[in-house]
């Protein structure tokens, strides 16, 4: 290959869903790295909603991605050419170098932003359950939630990639585990391969009903990844001193105005509960145990790994539009052509 290929953001998609005109396709040179620089091709792009919100003026915990800068988002590659003694051309890593083929990337091992990875382990699972998803499952769940083995843990948004590791993730930890997803498929996988004791179809019925039926000792753990409705229905069915964990909020990503507060929020005060949000930023010291230990459990088959994996860099922007139309199970992963 001769030319670098990237896709640059081209408008902020502040409070609407996103466009192809969001993005611009652009072929520039491939950088030469400098002293201290490691030059990495692109073998795979990772997908998450909070992307969108890296891409918008109004980002409240990143520096946004400005105009006409390269699509930020996680990557996972080999080294082809180095000018650090600390990599190897042929190394694996994984970082956050964005939507390109080519980039030169400074050679400081970061659990973040570079990371080498070990030959003999997939690339792609350093995007998906030892990348930003699986780490998000982990740190959430036990760090926020706090199961004890017998509670109910409910989950919104439970077919996506952080929401199906939760539930598997409180199944181990010995707990009753109900997912909300979309559609009859979503919902027998959840209840089928991955072992739920219930699963919720939002689509076709009535939520409030099905955790009144499925939860009838109220819900200990909630975790969110939805928002809106949902998260209200679900403050309704608290058991006494239960965790609700704020992880996404995708339902109000795309809507210009923020929704009203959920109704039920004082049920917090009647249960003893708590609810509270959290940056996977904040737990980076922590990332290399998490990673190991989520592995072990992916190793001797206690934890699932679905990747949903589209081809081709020409489909990058309507594979990240995948995630905001509900179409990925479990994590969205892009192979470069």
């Amino acid at each position: 290959m001769t030319v670098n290929r990237q896709w640059l953001l081209a408008d902020n998609p502040n409070g609407r869903g996103l466009r192809d005109s969001d993005f611009r396709y652009n072929e520039a040179g491939i950088p030469t790295p400098a002293d201290g620089e490691i030059l990495v091709r692109t073998r795979y792009l990772g997908f998450d909603p909070a992307q969108k919100g890296w891409h918008e003026t109004t980002s409240a915990y990143v520096v946004p991605v400005p105009i006409g800068g390269v699509i930020r988002g996680t990557t996972a590659g080999e080294v082809v050419a180095s000018r650090s003694p600390l990599f190897a051309v042929g190394d694996k890593v994984a970082g956050m170098w964005g939507w390109q083929d080519y980039a030169a990337v400074k050679a400081v091992p970061d659990p973040l932003m570079l990371e080498k990875l070990p030959a003999e382990r997939p690339l792609t699972a350093s995007l998906s359950i030892l990348g930003l998803t699986g780490l998000t499952a982990y740190f959430g769940l036990f760090d926020i939630g706090k199961p004890v083995a017998g509670d109910t843990v409910l989950i919104s948004g439970a077919a996506g990639a952080t929401g199906s590791t939760v539930g598997q993730l409180a199944r181990i930890a010995g707990c009753r585990v109900v997912g909300i997803a979309g559609g009859a498929e979503k919902c027998a996988w959840l209840t089928g391969e991955l072992g739920f004791d219930g699963a919720i179809d939002y689509k076709s019925e009535d939520v409030g009903q099905r955790m009144r039926a499925l939860c009838p000792g109220g819900v200990n753990v909630f975790f969110d990844n939805v928002g809106g409705p949902i998260l209200d229905a679900a403050l309704a069915r608290l058991a006494l001193h239960a965790r609700v964990v704020i992880c996404g909020g995708i339902s109000r990503y795309e809507q210009e105005q923020l929704p009203p507060g959920p109704g039920n929020y004082f049920n917090l005060v009647f249960m003893r509960a708590r609810m509270e949000g959290f940056i996977l930023l904040d737990y980076v010291a922590r990332f290399a145990d998490a990673r190991r230990r989520l592995w072990r459990m992916v190793e001797s088959g206690r934890l699932q790994n679905r990747e949903d994996l589209q081809t081709g860099f020409a489909n990058a922007p309507r594979t990240l539009m995948r995630l905001f139309e509900g179409k990925n199970v479990g994590k969205q992963l892009l192979e470069m052509d």
